[in-house]
């Protein structure tokens, strides 16, 4: 919330009061600790977000099997292809990422987020250019209304992360988790590549991969969840985005002009196209893939629920805090008439800056940056 000379003491007095939450260090889930019963007023969302919203049930997230790549390669191409263009979203099974690995995350990032409030403030942070930190809402003071959730952040690539700067309880099990989810990466960015019709190395080779930082969030039981968020409608700031959620659920899309659920599937990781992919931002000193909305950076929210706690762990491949200050924009060879660019050429610098800036306003950061026609 940004306060100017025109702002009334009941905005003042909201201020103070998220100051005073974002001062305690203890987040969402000490609320939840105190046991209140009623949500703090900043973390309630207008009517004016609620009204219209409407949820189907009727759409199935795309499900990709990535086994026997050596032999089904054309067949996981054309369905990761379908799935990037269409809806933005899908799962993946026979991943690589072994059951054991996967619960262990999630048990892990449970763990930190349930340590005592004394404990885990010593990580608590608002510094931009900290690699690991905890935080709740990392826009608290930008967005109309505070989300249901606590994160902790760890910046894992491209400059290896020292282990010991991660919390003890989940320190081995997060540099495990983010190794091999970082593989994944890789693998499906060659999928994407070739889905495009380019080489498997394109988007390696434009640097896709070369940076990615972890998220682990926290979304305790909710007393009033009708009111709130667990987190705001948003696109994802990065090139692509991999999902690690437990089997509480309340991941949706908006697809169709509705709210689809994105339904845990057991041992399944969620995939979603970063608004960097759609808009293709890419380095332009050379013969590169911009996209050009050919994939689809969806919007996607989660709800709060009196069931909890939810935990997930998402992957991001960005360079989100190591910006290039190169331009980035639509490759000229793949332009044309029929094929005109959509956005502009920025940095990810300035990109990334206006996506922090405006927090998860329920508004794409890529409409900042499209083209007047």
């Amino acid at each position: 919330m940004v306060l100017t000379e025109e702002s009334s003491p009941t905005d003042d007095r909201l201020y103070q009061e998220l100051k005073a939450f974002d001062e305690s260090k203890a987040g969402v889930k000490g609320l939840v600790d105190i046991g209140i019963t009623k949500l703090p007023r900043f973390f309630i969302r207008s009517q004016d977000h609620i009204a219209g919203e409407t949820t189907g049930t009727q759409f199935t997230i795309p499900v990709v099997d990535l086994s026997d790549l050596e032999f089904r390669r054309d067949e996981a191409v054309s369905l990761v292809r379908r799935a990037a263009e269409e809806v933005g979203f899908f799962q993946v099974v026979n991943h690589g990422v072994a059951k054991e690995v996967l619960e262990k995350m999630l048990e892990g990032a449970r763990a930190f987020h349930e340590l005592p409030s004394e404990v885990k403030e010593e990580y608590y942070s608002r510094e931009m250019k900290r690699k690991v930190k905890y935080v709740s809402n990392f826009d608290l003071y930008e967005s109309k209304s505070a989300n249901w959730r606590d994160t902790l952040f760890c910046v894992m690539g491209p400059q290896p992360l020292d282990p010991e700067e991660l919390p003890l309880v989940c320190r081995d099990i997060t540099m495990e988790y983010s190794r091999r989810v970082h593989k994944l990466g890789t693998s499906l960015l060659e999928l994407l590549s070739e889905a495009l019709g380019l080489k498997p190395d394109h988007l390696l080779n434009l640097e896709c991969a070369k940076g990615h930082c972890l998220l682990s969030h926290y979304y305790p039981a909710c007393p009033e969840p009708e009111l709130t968020m667990g987190t705001t409608k948003h696109s994802d700031p990065d090139f692509l985005t991999i999902l690690l959620q437990d089997d509480i659920g309340g991941l949706q899309i908006f697809h169709q002009n509705q709210w689809i659920d994105v339904p845990p599937v057991p041992g399944a990781l969620v995939i979603n196209i970063g608004d960097l992919l759609q808009a293709s931002l890419i380095e332009g000193y050379q013969q590169l893939l911009i996209s050009n909305d050919k994939f689809r950076s969806v919007e996607h929210r989660v709800l709060a629920n009196h069931i909890g706690p939810r935990v997930s762990v998402a992957c991001f491949l960005t360079l989100h805090f190591y910006p290039s200050t190169k331009i980035y924009g639509p490759v000229k060879e793949l332009l044309s008439e029929q094929n005109p660019p959509v956005y502009r050429e920025t940095t990810l610098q300035d990109f990334i800056a206006y996506y922090d800036s405006k927090g998860l306003d329920g508004n794409s950061a890529l409409t900042h940056f499209k083209l007047l026609r």
